[in-house]
């Protein structure tokens, strides 16, 4: 019940996992988790990156402002901290169904970021989709043990991957 989408491209990804968490939700499908949002403010500096956590609807900013000519990371562990907590707290309340992690990024790699929330999530038997660069998917394949299974980049056999995944009759989608 581990499901991943090989993303590429700049915000590819980000906005892919956006439309199929609304499509989720669309069908009454309780969607944990958080996707990202990319903001452009100036066009010769890096976008803001906010963290929609789903289940609460709060929007956090992960991102640091270093300065136009700034190298790096601009990542806020602070930030990013703050989203993994606030997912777990809508985890605690059992109100998931299906828990949406934007993507399994360096900081997952590294042992960090919202790597517990999803064994966490896996442990409770609630399926879990994320995106995943081609950088980190070595890291990513380690983390999994071959349990992960690869889903399609599209929003329609993605949220068909969730369907299938969730308990059967899942209670919104009895008739």
């Amino acid at each position: 019940m581990l499901g991943y989408i090989i993303s590429s491209g700049r915000g590819t990804g980000d906005r892919l996992m956006m439309a199929i968490a609304q499509q989720l939700a669309a069908r009454g499908v309780a969607v944990a988790g958080a996707v990202q949002i990319n903001i452009e403010h100036d066009p010769a500096r890096h976008c803001h990156m906010d963290l929609r956590i789903l289940g609460r609807d709060d929007v956090l900013r992960i991102s640091e402002d270093r300065g136009r000519h700034a190298r790096g990371c601009r990542l806020d562990p602070r930030g990013l901290a703050d989203a993994v907590q606030r997912v777990e707290s809508v985890l605690d309340q059992r109100a998931a169904s299906v828990l949406i992690v934007n993507k399994f990024g360096k900081q997952e790699a590294e042992g960090g970021g919202f790597r517990e929330v999803i064994g966490r999530a896996l442990i409770a038997g609630i399926p879990v989709l994320t995106s995943v660069s081609g950088g980190h998917l070595p890291a990513f394949l380690t983390f999994a043990e071959g349990l992960a299974v690869e889903v399609s980049p599209d929003a329609d056999a993605a949220v068909a991957w969730c369907l299938a995944t969730l308990p059967d009759p899942h209670p919104a989608l009895a008739v």
